[in-house]
């Protein structure tokens, strides 16, 4: 079973209704123009490694910048329909900003079967999208963290 770790960074307060994720867009052509092409910063676990560690790693990698330093809450695992599994870190990050994304690449073959590859930024744009919003942007099995989060920080 394929699994990745993710950063969920937060800001704002559910009380106030004004909560705000952090998300990333997926790059490359297959997602420039589809719904539900938003995600939390997140990538594959290498063996043996601990998963808070690769949700750091790879929000670096896709972002740019390293994440803030802070406390961390664990929001659990989800299921994509893909059947990837994603656990999922909460870290408030109030001062948090980025100003270029500057993401790894991926190769892909384009278009399928051709034979010619290209690269492609696996993040292209990243911001602050209020909670609300989120739900309607982010790939449908991570949904359930945006719940996880508002209970976490309306209850901690």
């Amino acid at each position: 079973m394929v699994t990745s770790a993710g950063l969920l960074l937060h800001r704002g307060s559910p009380h106030d209704g004004d909560l705000q994720v952090f998300l990333a867009h997926m790059g490359g052509p297959f997602w420039r123009r589809r719904p539900r092409a938003w995600s939390i910063p997140k990538g594959l676990l290498e063996e043996g490694e601990d998963a808070l560690a690769a949700a750091r790693r790879e929000f670096a990698e896709e972002i740019g910048v390293a994440a803030p330093d802070g406390e961390v809450v664990d929001l659990g695992e989800v299921r994509q329909a893909s059947g990837k599994r994603v656990r999922v870190f909460a870290l408030p990050a109030e001062g948090f900003v980025v100003d270029v994304v500057r993401s790894n690449t991926v190769r892909l073959e384009l278009p399928r079967g051709s034979g010619r590859f290209v690269e492609v930024p696996e993040v292209d744009e990243a911001r602050w999208v209020p909670v609300d919003e989120a739900r309607e942007l982010l790939v449908a099995g991570q949904v359930v963290a945006l719940d996880r989060l508002v209970s976490a920080v309306t209850d901690p």
